[in-house]
């Protein structure tokens, strides 16, 4: 069992992603004496946090709590920077595109801006042409647009947590963790015994514990391509174009940041991925798909060459809610993990909250837990969908 006192708890965070990173950390910082296991090297290919970046964005619809969550995570990814020395966070904002029609998360989340005080602009379509004129929107209602958002430098960021963790005592290990037919866990093979065990290996959660997690979870896989900017031509760099969400078209995208390309992905409907035995490749549909909608969308980037890709995986719960909660029946493990890709963002905090419960500081939040999960409307949902 946990103990109360932090500093007589031995802990054992399996996953290094994102999730697991941070919860190592923040485990560590309260003076457990804490060991990340992971697969593979911290950062490989084949975790859900790797790729170059991710949006960092309050925009979530009427839900505030991970309104406030986000807010409170830009602060601390600055904190984290100023900490380590590491570039971690571009501020270029955000750029929302609220379709004719369909608008109800767009118009919630003016509304719960308002509410919380996050600061924001509201675009009428033509005014995106001089605000943005990298963006091609005749069919839109209108866009929200939220300055205090941009881009975290993701790769970097998963090394940079697992380098202060190691910095602060903590310890990484590389093994395989599984689990039996009750669902105990074993590393390589053999019984996984602590005070205190979180399991943060998002997608393969769901194939670790098949009674309790993959009956609340979808594995979805994302293509993501990378298109390079004109010769010359600097409006598709961060600093003079934001990232930005496209509900109507299924599509999301980051500007270019240290010579990235311009990041573009279609991912609605997201394809299945067996994240054991598919190769991470892009499929040959998401080329055109992706060309397709820059054509409609972003102009200026026709005929312009991918330049990279990638080709990942997320968990996806019916309510797009994440999981921190107890095993039902392994008293000392704790599942910290799973959402609908936007866990990301939320990292610091979600990482600060996670060790918070696993301590037993306090217990998880209603939208946490294993139980009572049911989809949600577009309206309803954090992530719009």
């Amino acid at each position: 069992m946990p103990q109360t006192d932090a500093t007589r708890t031995e802990a054992i965070v399996v996953g290094a992603g994102i999730a697991g990173a941070m919860t190592a950390l923040e485990l560590r910082r309260r003076g457990a004496s804490v060991t990340l296991v992971d697969r593979w090297e911290p950062g490989h290919a084949r975790a859900s946090s790797s790729d170059y970046n991710r949006i960092i964005r309050a925009i979530s619809g009427r839900d505030e709590f991970y309104t406030r969550w986000v807010r409170e995570s830009r602060l601390r990814w600055m904190e984290l920077e100023a900490e380590t020395g590491q570039k971690l966070y571009y501020e270029n904002g955000a750029l929302i595109l609220a379709t004719q029609g369909h608008c109800d998360w767009e118009d919630a989340t003016a509304a719960t801006f308002d509410k919380v005080g996050v600061p924001y602009n509201r675009f009428a379509a033509d005014d995106i042409a001089h605000h943005f004129p990298q963006f091609l929107v005749p069919d839109i209602s209108y866009a929200l647009y939220e300055p205090e958002a941009g881009m975290i430098m993701a790769h970097r960021a998963v090394i940079t947590a697992v380098n202060l963790f190691k910095k602060l005592g903590g310890v990484v290990k590389r093994g395989r963790v599984t689990t039996d037919n009750e669902e105990r866990l074993m590393l390589d093979g053999k019984p996984l015994q602590a005070d205190l065990i979180v399991v943060s290996t998002g997608p393969w959660m769901a194939e670790m514990f098949p009674r309790t997690v993959a009956p609340i979870s979808t594995i979805m896989g994302i293509n993501v391509l990378y298109t390079s900017t004109p010769d010359g031509d600097d409006s598709f760099d961060h600093h003079r174009m934001p990232c930005w969400i496209d509900h109507g078209m299924g599509s999301f995208g980051l500007s270019s940041v240290e010579g990235s390309g311009v990041k573009a992905a279609v991912v609605i409907p997201n394809e299945p991925i067996d994240i054991n035995n598919d190769e991470r490749l892009i499929r040959r549909e998401s080329l055109a798909k992706t060309r397709t909608y820059i054509r409609k969308r972003l102009p200026g980037l026709v005929g312009q060459k991918v330049v990279d890709s990638k080709f990942q995986q997320v968990i996806i719960t019916p309510d797009t809610h994440f999981i921190v909660d107890w095993h039902p029946h392994h008293k000392n493990v704790l599942l910290a993990g799973g959402c609908s890709g936007h866990l990301f963002k939320h990292g610091p905090v979600f990482g600060d909250f996670a060790a918070g419960v696993a301590l037993r500081e306090y217990g998880t939040a209603d939208r946490f837990t294993l139980t009572n999960r049911r989809k949600l409307s577009p309206k309803e949902s954090p992530s719009g969908r």
